[in-house]
């Protein structure tokens, strides 16, 4: 995918948060980034020495609740283990539930919490969860 097809993917997946192209152009020049994609969505993390970090995940809204994501996300795992990771972290919006579930399935734990750190224009800001997952 190009940084171009990213951001758009992105813009439908975070209408009020979406990410330029760039934005994933810069990303996709540092060595330490890893790129999962699969045709309704991507994965985008940042491996260092034996940590990875999920950046961003998008599934197109579209395709959403058909399994495409747990896909993305068992690839990004593989890739992420086979780069050298021995745990992975993200965050996730507490009132983002079907994303939510699918981290539950991969095994991901909370670990942590940001109170409000998630701003909105039109309502009160949300919780971040920092969830971690190891990678045997």
């Amino acid at each position: 995918m190009t940084p171009n097809e990213l951001a758009a993917l992105h813009a439908a997946a975070f209408p009020h948060e979406p990410w330029s192209a760039a934005d994933f152009a810069a990303f996709l020049q540092d060595p330490t980034t890893l790129l999962v994609t699969h045709s309704h969505g991507f994965a985008l993390l940042r491996i260092v020495l034996d940590e990875a970090e999920i950046l961003t995940f998008a599934v197109d809204p579209a395709a959403q609740g058909q399994g495409h994501g747990g896909v993305i996300l068992a690839n990004a795992l593989r890739q992420a283990n086979a780069g050298g990771a021995a745990r992975v972290f993200l965050e996730v919006a507490a009132d983002n539930a079907p994303a939510r579930a699918l981290y539950a399935r991969a095994g991901f734990v909370q670990t942590g919490l940001r109170k409000g750190y998630y701003a909105q224009s039109a309502a009160a800001p949300v919780d971040a969860l920092l969830l971690e997952h190891a990678l045997s």
